[in-house]
């Protein structure tokens, strides 16, 4: 079936509404994800040896199981105990909790990065401990995150197709219905391939930019 122009070009408005739930489901899961696991972190190198062995053992079965078996088992199962969010809520939920259990790791490295003088500083200074977390520790260490939390961010985008498996009209998935309703595929799913790549190609050319600025290797 030939490329209709005139047809793409009438159904650009649906994939376009559709990629603002995308860049919604990106940027809510972004946000919950780099403050999950920054708490993952802390509790694994600071908590009690009950709450460090938690977050060793919830960070293993994330980091091992598949982000779209996550997501059917808390839209599907968790209701089932009580626990239920909307579609687009629980989009944002479980890429949230999947991408933390990474960004857990990445938060590790940049803690352990930072030269252990600067421990001592702060113990010769007597900061307290929230103070050295707050005030010498963490500055130093997210600063050259700050690219590896973009490529996250970029993959966490490229990830939210599957969010139209549990009825989320993000982009892929207005595709879908389109392609569901007329029986063409070429226009919807070349559309979506192309808005994919001018979002992601450009904020990859950032991030190569970033990671120049902050000397990242």
């Amino acid at each position: 079936m030939p490329f209709d122009l005139a047809f793409a070009w009438s159904i650009l408005p649906d994939l376009l509404r559709g990629a603002i739930v995308t860049a919604e489901a990106t940027f809510g899961g972004m946000a919950l994800a780099m403050l999950g696991g920054l708490l993952l972190a802390l509790g694994r190198r600071i908590g009690p040896p009950p709450v460090a062995g938690f977050v060793r053992g919830y960070i293993s079965l994330v980091r091992n199981t598949p982000l779209l078996v996550q997501l059917y088992f808390i839209f599907y199962v968790l209701p089932l105990a009580g626990l239920s969010f909307n579609a687009l809520g629980t989009g944002i939920v479980t890429l949230g909790l999947h991408y933390s259990a990474f960004l857990a790791e990445v938060y590790r490295a940049g803690i352990d990065a930072v030269p252990h003088g600067q421990w001592e500083a702060a113990q010769a200074l007597s900061l307290s401990r929230r103070d050295t977390w707050r005030d010498i520790i963490l500055p130093q260490a997210i600063r050259p995150m700050v690219p590896v939390f973009g490529n996250f961010l970029i993959g966490m985008f490229k990830d939210t197709p599957l969010l139209a498996t549990i009825t989320i009209p993000e982009m892929f998935g207005a595709a879908e219905q389109i392609a569901g309703d007329t029986y063409r595929y070429n226009e919807p799913y070349t559309l979506v391939g192309l808005i994919f790549l001018l979002i992601s190609y450009p904020a990859a050319l950032g991030v190569r930019g970033l990671e120049r600025r902050f000397g990242v290797h």
